[in-house]
C-alpha cells in the first residue's frame, strides 16, 4: 500500500459532529475554493478559469470570493503552495537517513512517484502553469528555486561535497531538480505499467550525474 499524501485529505470538509468556529468555517469554505478550482483545472489552463465558476462549485457567492482570496491569481498561487508544500516536506524527509548517494536517489525518486501518483492534478496544473507567465509561473520558479536550495544544503554534508562552493553545490542541485522535474511530467504522460520503467531511468539519470563528483574541480 503506497504511503503516499494526497494533498486534499489534509482539511477535510466533512460536516463536524460538534459546532466549528468562524475561523475553521472560513478555512473550509477557502479550501472548497481551491479543491473546486483544481477540479475544473483538469484539463484547461488556468487563465480560462472564472471567478464566477470557481465560487459556484464551492457553493458561495462571487462577492465571498474575496473574503478568502484578493484575486484569481491569488488563488492560483495558493494552489501552487499546497501542491509544493508537502512534497517538499516529504523530499526533505526522505533524504534524512540515507548515508550514500544511492540511497538518497532511491528514496528521492521512490517519493517522487509516489507523491505524483496521489496528487496527479495538482502536478497536471503545474507542469501546465509553469511556462504560462504571469504570477503563477513567477510562483512555481519560486518554489523550485526553493526546492533547490533545500537540496543544495542536504548534499553539502556529503564528504566528497564539503569543499564544494556554495555556487558549484546549487548547480549540482539544479541538475538533480530539473530530472525530477522531467520525471514528473512523464510519471503524467505515462501508459498504464511504464512507471516501472521511468523510475529505473530516473534513478539512471541521477547516478550519471552524480557519477561526475569526485572528477570535479570547484573553483
Amino acid at each position: 500500500m503506497s504511503n503516499a499524501v494526497d494533498i486534499r485529505t489534509l482539511d477535510p470538509v466533512s460536516e463536524p459532529l460538534t459546532p466549528v468556529s468562524r475561523q475553521e468555517r472560513k478555512q473550509r469554505t477557502r479550501q472548497a475554493l481551491l479543491d473546486t478550482a483544481l477540479d475544473l483545472l483538469a484539463d484547461r489552463p488556468f487563465a480560462t478559469l472564472s471567478l464566477r465558476e470557481v465560487a459556484k462549485g464551492a457553493g458561495i457567492v462571487p462577492t465571498a470570493f474575496y473574503r478568502h482570496f484578493a484575486s484569481m491569481e491569488e488563488l492560483g498561487v495558493a494552489l501552487v503552495e499546497e501542491a509544493t508544500r508537502t512534497l517538499r516536506g516529504m523530499m526533505r524527509s526522505a533524504r534524512t537517513d540515507p548515508d550514500t548517494y544511492q540511497g538518497m536517489i532511491s528514496a528521492s525518486v521512490a517519493t517522487v512517484h509516489q507523491f505524483v501518483r496521489a496528487n496527479e492534478d495538482h502536478f497536471r496544473f503545474l507542469t501546465r502553469e509553469r511556462y504560462g507567465g504571469g504570477p503563477l509561473a513567477r510562483a512555481i520558479a519560486v518554489e523550485l528555486r526553493m526546492f533547490s536550495g533545500d537540496l543544495a544544503i542536504d548534499l553539502a554534508r556529503f564528504a566528497p561535497l564539503r569543499a564544494w562552493s556554495t555556487e558549484d553545490l546549487h548547480m549540482l542541485a539544479d541538475l538533480i531538480v530539473s530530472v525530477m522535474i522531467t520525471t514528473t511530467v512523464e510519471l503524467l504522460e505515462a501508459r498504464p505499467g511504464e512507471d516501472p520503467k521511468i523510475t529505473r531511468t530516473a534513478e539512471k539519470r541521477l547516478r550519471l550525474i552524480l557519477l561526475g563528483i569526485p572528477h570535479w574541480k570547484t573553483t
